[in-house]
């Protein structure tokens, strides 16, 4: 398969100023090999795609790198499964359908379950149900609704 090489035309050069621009090359500089990421962010990745083939797919950077890496991927795999799931979130950000999905999730919630996410929601989602109303905390509300609105919301929104 050819690759398709991408250049730029020629800007005529401007006598009328002090500066000049360089004389444009022939050649199209190269990219050779891929953009360098930091390894913490490959480790990641390896560790989101397959735990188990993690350690085999950060084997095909350099000797050097894939040592670097897979310590990277020991403290990954030590940490709880909150904090690796809130490192991936921080890094890789919010889903792009996030607003949609919790769109749908608070229409097919039951009206108990509704008001604790809408109270459970960050101020800039919040936004996107203006019908609803902020409550206080019931007393009668179980603590596990609290927690199963609080992963809805996680699991909508990353």
């Amino acid at each position: 398969m050819e690759a398709t090489r991408v250049g730029r035309k020629p800007r005529p050069v401007r006598s009328s100023g002090s500066v000049r621009a360089a004389a444009p090359t022939e050649e199209v500089p190269r990219l050779v090999g891929p953009l360098p990421l930091p390894l913490e962010r490959l480790a990641l990745v390896a560790w989101v795609l397959g735990r188990e083939r993690a350690g085999a797919l950060l084997g095909g950077l350099g000797e050097a790198a894939a040592v670097d890496a897979r310590a990277h991927l020991q403290r990954l795999a030590a940490l709880p499964s909150a904090q690796r799931q809130a490192k991936v979130a921080v890094e890789f950000g919010e889903r792009p359908d996030a607003a949609a999905r919790l769109r749908r999730l608070m229409s097919e919630a039951p009206p108990l379950l509704r008001q604790e996410l809408f109270r459970r929601l960050p101020p800039y989602h919040r936004t996107l149900f203006p019908e609803e109303k902020p409550v206080p905390p019931r007393a009668e509300a179980p603590h596990s609704l609290g927690a199963l609105a609080e992963r809805l919301i996680r699991e909508a929104t990353r």
